[in-house]
């Protein structure tokens, strides 16, 4: 452990309790392959007054609910008043001010459909059919980067199974006592799609001129950033009980998927694992987005570095397949929790299998769970941090209080989502206002803006930094999607900028 590690205080959160938004995921003893998946949110300002409201997928054809953040951790439900209306079996959720008018807009996506709802910061209006949206796929997550770096924002879908409901089978334990949801390997596998945006309200499908559609796999979540440092976005696509896709991007619209050259496709051990929700970030500080991602129990949460030559698989050398165990995890977010200038780890974990105690040793509902950077890209778990086990799905981790703390919101199936507010003793901290796709450096740290979280998630909200004693930041080197940089100097800590 670093000596600066040493000086600073406990991480500490508080269960700052629930939301009235019970996720209802419809069980049935027909254990229908969808049930398991629902339990998408996003963070986001949509009504510009400064404070991250939050967005929870409705599942199931129930309502998707908007509660607006009135400060000191206190919400209302807004649902009604601001025009989400469609009974959407929705599933993710993915935030990003499409048509550049300053206002967040939302797309929802989920079994068989999606819908796309433009903000004038007051009210939301579903324009999926003007904007040329169309999708009878099932989605678990989607994603806005500028593909092209034209500019305007574009699409990924990631499309998990082919499921038409009558395709559902009966799947049995291992002992043929007891109704299970099925392995993957019993549905074919599909393509992602890419839709770019024309900049003019309406997008285009570009899955097959690009590349994306080449590639079928069985997608749980995605993730952008720039791991060869060209100036263009790529995308990692966990794939469940598959091998993953790396998509790096080629310029001009076009995709190469390159996941087992790059060293991201397997695990180290060869076998396929149940990816499940991501997060793309630079772990260790040395200015490359490594990647991780949540699995289920005995496979681990893989942690690929990036070696600027590709990626190695350091889950084993950082100490987190120790601190990990027989964890099964879903959401999972790579951000700074105690401000000491080391991203940490947090994920929201549950088994798939609802049943699962009653023939293994492995369980269902299970805490969520902090492994906190030693300062070194090695990782340790806060024992007892946050008490009380749930089937926990989706997590976002954002400021929702304005302190410089990055709290944490979880989603729990057949519950409440559940708040949890970060105390930890202060230190220093800066946040900056800056578009997708844009990279910032502040001394060793690096990060990206992006919109794309964990499972079925999404945070739009200033990019923060832990500053650990620093007071004032000598200078903040700012790299936009355009290619154009701005270099800020001593800057005060405690605040965000909007360069």
């Amino acid at each position: 452990m670093t000596p600066a590690l040493l000086l600073l205080a406990a991480i500490t959160f508080r269960d700052a309790g629930t939301l009235p938004a019970r996720l209802d995921h419809a069980p049935s003893p027909q254990k229908l392959l969808p049930e398991t998946m629902a339990g998408g949110l996003a963070a986001f300002d949509y009504n510009g007054d400064g404070l991250l409201d939050l967005l929870f997928t409705g599942a199931a054809g129930r309502q998707d609910r908007l509660f607006q953040n009135q400060g000191n951790f206190r919400f209302t439900d807004v649902t009604p008043a601001v025009g989400l209306s469609t009974r959407l079996h929705s599933i993710a959720a993915a935030v990003a001010d499409y048509n550049r008018d300053g206002h967040p807009d939302l797309l929802l996506a989920g079994v068989n459909g999606l819908v796309l709802y433009s903000n004038n910061g007051q009210r939301f209006t579903d324009v999926t059919a003007a904007a040329g949206l169309t999708d009878t796929g099932w989605s678990v997550a989607a994603g806005w980067f500028d593909a092209d770096n034209d500019g305007h924002l574009d699409l990924f879908l990631v499309h998990y199974v082919v499921w038409p409901p009558a395709a559902d089978r009966a799947c049995l334990d291992p002992g043929g006592a007891r109704r299970v949801y099925c392995h993957p390997k019993y549905f074919a596998p599909t393509a992602n799609r890419l839709f770019r945006n024309k900049g003019n309200g309406t997008f285009e499908d570009i899955s097959q001129s690009s590349g994306i559609a080449a590639s079928r796999g069985k997608g749980m979540s995605v993730t952008f950033a720039d791991f060869d440092n060209d100036g263009r976005l790529d995308v990692f696509v966990p794939n469940d009980a598959l091998p993953n896709f790396f998509f790096r991007n080629l310029g001009k619209g076009k995709f190469e998927e390159v996941a087992l050259t790059a060293g991201v496709s397997l695990p180290d051990s060869g076998r396929a694992v149940s990816g499940m929700g991501a997060d793309f970030r630079d772990l260790n500080n040395d200015g490359r987005p490594d990647l991780i991602f949540t699995a289920l129990a005995g496979e681990s949460f893989p942690y690929f570095q990036n070696t600027g030559q590709g990626f190695e698989d350091r889950t084993a050398r950082s100490r987190l397949a120790a601190a990990v165990g027989r964890k099964s995890g879903w959401g999972i977010a790579i951000a700074d929790f105690d401000n000491d200038g080391h991203k940490d780890i947090l994920s929201a974990n549950s088994h798939v299998m609802d049943n699962i105690d009653q023939h293994s040793g492995d369980r269902y509902r299970l805490p969520i769970s902090l492994f906190r950077n030693q300062g070194d890209a090695t990782f340790a778990e806060v024992p007892n941090l946050f008490p009380g086990a749930a089937a926990h799905r989706s997590l976002v981790v954002a400021d929702l209080d304005n302190d410089g703390r990055l709290d944490a919101v979880v989603t729990r199936l057949g519950e409440e989502p559940r708040l949890w507010r970060n105390e930890t003793p202060a230190c220093n901290w800066i946040a900056l206002d800056v578009p997708i796709g844009t990279h910032v450096k502040i001394g060793t740290q690096h990060n990206h803006q992006t919109t794309a979280i964990g499972y079925a998630s999404s945070v739009l909200a200033p990019l923060h930094f832990g500053l650990a004693g620093t007071a004032s930041v000598p200078q903040i080197e700012i790299h936009y999607p355009n290619g154009q940089t701005k270099l800020l100097t001593n800057v005060p800590a405690n605040r965000i900028v909007k360069p």
